[in-house]
């Protein structure tokens, strides 16, 4: 059970390459996600299609990728092929975390031939289309090689297993492709993520301070948004346990006290979420030498820094912004506070 993720610049083959591949690997299914693209119009209001220029940023595009991958592959079993363009990495991370809390790894390629052969095969690409329309498919595909190349020096050349198509005929491109899944020479995504929960969860948070009492944010890999350090308390585990375990697998920061209780809020369920209780603790004031020591596991965390209360309310989702709020005027007090849905209560 695994993913073939094919990525590339828009006009590089993907399609092409993947029904090649379908031939070449046993027991495999092509999932084009330009599917889901194709469908929304049927699917949302036009007025929410007319905010964005790329259906990509739409949460509900990459959350339906997901559901509808991890639904066919479960339908079929096999291998899933899927030639879809992916140029940001929170993207990414979001799509290959959602899969693997599914349980089913992404081994990702990227067809990446020179700049130039690229333009030279998106001017002679043909589309099935009146002439205006081709015209408009050629000039998307231009607009985005620069951002293809951005990404390629930013992230995506040291994630993915890069084939030169540059002199390959598709056939052979899927050829090397088949050769790198049946030798593991393109390896599984690193992203990692626990299941998703099937009932309301226990999950803990700690807040831990700089010397100029700034608060560490960190940007989880596989999922979208800043957080606190922390996690889901695992079944038979102490909550106050399970944040110091969370902070040193995410940081390598290793607290030496238990960290003391500032907020209890409890998360309404909104589907698909499940919600749940939430604790946040403080971990207290961490020396500057220990702080720079932080360490940045990739498979978990994209970035880590300490900011202001006014910085966070500019990173955290609003809910998870009211939570560190309470649980900063808690820890000035020195009591803690109950909140629903990041409001106090009595």
């Amino acid at each position: 059970m695994v993913i073939v993720w094919i990525n590339g610049a828009f006009g590089a083959g993907k399609t092409t390459t993947a029904r090649e591949l379908l031939d070449l690997i046993p027991n495999s299914t092509l999932f084009d996600p330009e599917v889901i693209g194709g469908a929304l119009p049927w699917l949302l209001p036009a007025k929410r299609l007319a905010e964005v220029g790329d259906y990509q940023d739409l949460g509900f595009w990459r959350r339906m990728v997901v559901d509808t991958a991890a639904a066919l592959h479960a339908e079929v079993g096999g291998i899933l092929i899927v030639p879809m363009t992916l140029l940001r990495q929170e993207y990414r991370d979001e799509i290959f975390g959602g899969l693997a809390a599914r349980r089913i790894p992404v081994r990702h390629v990227l067809l990446a031939p020179a700049e130039t052969i690229l333009r030279e095969r998106i001017a002679r690409r043909e589309v099935p289309d009146t002439p205006d329309g081709e015209l408009r498919v050629r000039q998307w595909s231009l607009e985005h090689v620069e951002p293809y190349l951005d990404a390629l020096g930013a992230w995506l050349a040291a994630d993915a297993y890069l084939l030169d198509t540059g002199v390959l005929s598709p056939r052979e491109a899927a050829e090397r492709i088949a050769e790198a899944v049946r030798t593991e020479a393109a390896g599984v995504s690193e992203i990692v993520q626990t299941p998703e929960p099937s009932s309301e969860t226990l999950a803990s948070g700690v807040l831990l301070f700089d010397e100029q009492d700034r608060v560490l944010l960190v940007d989880p890999t596989y999922k979208a948004g800043w957080e606190f350090p922390g996690g889901v308390v695992e079944p038979g585990e102490a909550p106050a346990a399970a944040g110091i375990r969370e902070v040193a697998e995410e940081t390598g920061i290793q607290l030496v006290r238990n960290p003391g209780l500032l907020v209890i809020d409890w998360e309404p369920p909104h589907p698909p979420g499940y919600g749940g209780i939430r604790l946040l603790f403080d971990g207290g004031r961490l020396p500057a030498d220990a702080a720079e020591r932080a360490l940045l596991p990739g498979p978990e965390l994209r970035a880590c820094r300490f900011v202001s209360e006014t910085e966070a309310a500019a990173l955290l989702p609003p809910v998870r912004y009211e939570r560190l709020r309470w649980a900063l005027r808690a820890r000035e007090r020195g009591a803690p506070m109950y909140l629903e849905g990041g409001v106090p209560v009595g």
